[in-house]
C-alpha cells in the first residue's frame, strides 16, 4: 500500500477492504500505520525490526486513541525496542462492549454465512451469554464456564452454545478485541448421543391432536413438523413464496436447507387445507413477536407452554417428530428411498454417481406416500 500522511481526516475516512485486512503506512512516521478490518476496525500499528524479521506491534484502536497519541505511542514503542526495553502498550483491548462486539460479529457474518446460520448464531448468543454492555475484553473463562452450566439439562443446546461462543470469541481475538481468547481453557461440551426417540402411536396422536387445539404460531408449526417431516427450522423460516398450494408443492431454496440442497416436497389434502387457514401476515408463514417481519425463533418457551397440555407423552424433541414420520412411513411400505427423498437426506439408497445421473425426481411416488401417509395419520387421530 503506497505511503501517504495519516491525518485526522484521513483516517476518519479510510476504506475498509472487502476482505480480509489492509494497513495504510504513515508517510511522516516510518512504521506506523492504521490498519483497517473489513469489519470497519481500525487499529494503529508500528512495525520494528530487521528487514529479514520485521514484527509488528498494536499501539491503539481508533477513535480509543486519537491519531497524535497513537503517533506519539508509536515513537515511544520505536525508542523502547531499540534500547531493549519490552514495550507494553498501554491499550484496553476489551473497551469494545459485548452487545457492539456481537452487532458487529453478526454483521460480517451475514456476508458469509447463510441466514439460519446467522439466526442460530444469534439466538444462541444473545440468550445463554447476557453480557450485554460488559466490555468484551473483561469476561473470563469462569463467565462462560457458568452461563454453560445453566445448560447442563439439554446437552445439545450446550453444545450448540459451546459452539456459537467459541466461534465469536476466536472472531473477537482476531479483530483484537480480546488480549486473550477465554475459550481456549474452557472444556469443550461432550458430543451428543444419537438420539433413537419415536413416538408412539398413542403419543404421536396425542401431540397432534393438541397442536390443533393450540395457538398460532406454535399448534402450526407443530402440525407441519409432523404432517411433512421437515427439521423445525426449515418449518419455522416457512416463506409464502416458497409454498404453491395450486401445485401442492413446498419448495425449499439451498440457503435456508441444512445440507444446502434445494429441496420440493409434495403436500397432501391435510396440509393444503393447514396453510390455507394460516393468517398471512408478511412474507413468513410463521413470523416472530411483534410481526416484525422476521421467522419465528420462540422455540423453548413456546415449547414448554405446549408441552404442559400433553398427557401421557415422554420427553422429546421436535426433531424427534421427524425421525417418527420416518418410522410410520416404515410401517405403511414407503420405500426407503421415497422417504429419503421426502426429508431431504444428503446420503442414502441413492448415492455417489447413482445420485449424479438419476434425474428421476420421483414426485409422484413422493405424492402417493404423502396421501398415504395423511390417510393414516388421520385414522389414527379420529
Amino acid at each position: 500500500m503506497p505511503k501517504s500522511p495519516l491525518t485526522d481526516l484521513v483516517v476518519r475516512n479510510l476504506p475498509v477492504p472487502p476482505v480480509g485486512q489492509e494497513t495504510y503506512w504513515d508517510a511522516n512516521l516510518p512504521g506506523f500505520g492504521c490498519r483497517v478490518s473489513q469489519g470497519g476496525q481500525k487499529t494503529f500499528v508500528v512495525m520494528f525490526g530487521p528487514r529479514t524479521a520485521r514484527r509488528r506491534r498494536i499501539v491503539g484502536k481508533y477513535p480509543l486513541q486519537s491519531l497524535k497519541e497513537a503517533r506519539d505511542l508509536a515513537r515511544k514503542a520505536q525508542a523502547e525496542i531499540t534500547l531493549g526495553i519490552a514495550f507494553e502498550p498501554k491499550i484496553k483491548p476489551g473497551a469494545t462492549t459485548f452487545d457492539v462486539a456481537l452487532e458487529r460479529f453478526l454483521e460480517e457474518t451475514r456476508q458469509r454465512a447463510r441466514p439460519r446460520t446467522v439466526a442460530d448464531y444469534a439466538r444462541l448468543l444473545m440468550r445463554h451469554f447476557p453480557f450485554g454492555r460488559r466490555p468484551v475484553g473483561d469476561i473470563t473463562k469462569q463467565d462462560l464456564q457458568y452461563r454453560l452450566s445453566k445448560l447442563n439439562s439439554v446437552p445439545s443446546e450446550r453444545k450448540h452454545a459451546d459452539t456459537a461462543i467459541r466461534i465469536f470469541f476466536n472472531w473477537a481475538y482476531r479483530e483484537e478485541l480480546v488480549d486473550k481468547n477465554p475459550t481456549d481453557r474452557v472444556p469443550r461440551s461432550t458430543k451428543n448421543p444419537a438420539r433413537e426417540r419415536v413416538l408412539s402411536d398413542s403419543e404421536l396422536v396425542e401431540v397432534y391432536r393438541k397442536a390443533r387445539g393450540h395457538s398460532w404460531p406454535f399448534g402450526p408449526i407443530v402440525r407441519l413438523c409432523i404432517l411433512t417431516g421437515q427439521r423445525r427450522g426449515e418449518i419455522g423460516a416457512l416463506q409464502w413464496n416458497w409454498i404453491d398450494l395450486s401445485e401442492g408443492l413446498i419448495a425449499f431454496p439451498a440457503e435456508h436447507v441444512k445440507n444446502g440442497r434445494a429441496h420440493s416436497i409434495p403436500i397432501g389434502p391435510l396440509t393444503n387445507s393447514l396453510i390455507e387457514q394460516l393468517p398471512h401476515i408478511d412474507e413468513y408463514v410463521f413470523s416472530g413477536r411483534n410481526h416484525n417481519n422476521r421467522i419465528f425463533n420462540g422455540w423453548a418457551r413456546s415449547k414448554r407452554e405446549f408441552d404442559k397440555t400433553l398427557e401421557g407423552v415422554g420427553h422429546y424433541t421436535l426433531h424427534d417428530l421427524r425421525r417418527t414420520f420416518s418410522t410410520l412411513h416404515a410401517k405403511i411400505g414407503t420405500p426407503i428411498h421415497i422417504t429419503e427423498r421426502l426429508l431431504n437426506h444428503a446420503s442414502g439408497t441413492i448415492s455417489g454417481v447413482a445420485a449424479i445421473y438419476n434425474r428421476h425426481t420421483y414426485l409422484e411416488e413422493m405424492r402417493v406416500a404423502v396421501d398415504k401417509f395423511e390417510s393414516s395419520l388421520d385414522q389414527l387421530s379420529s
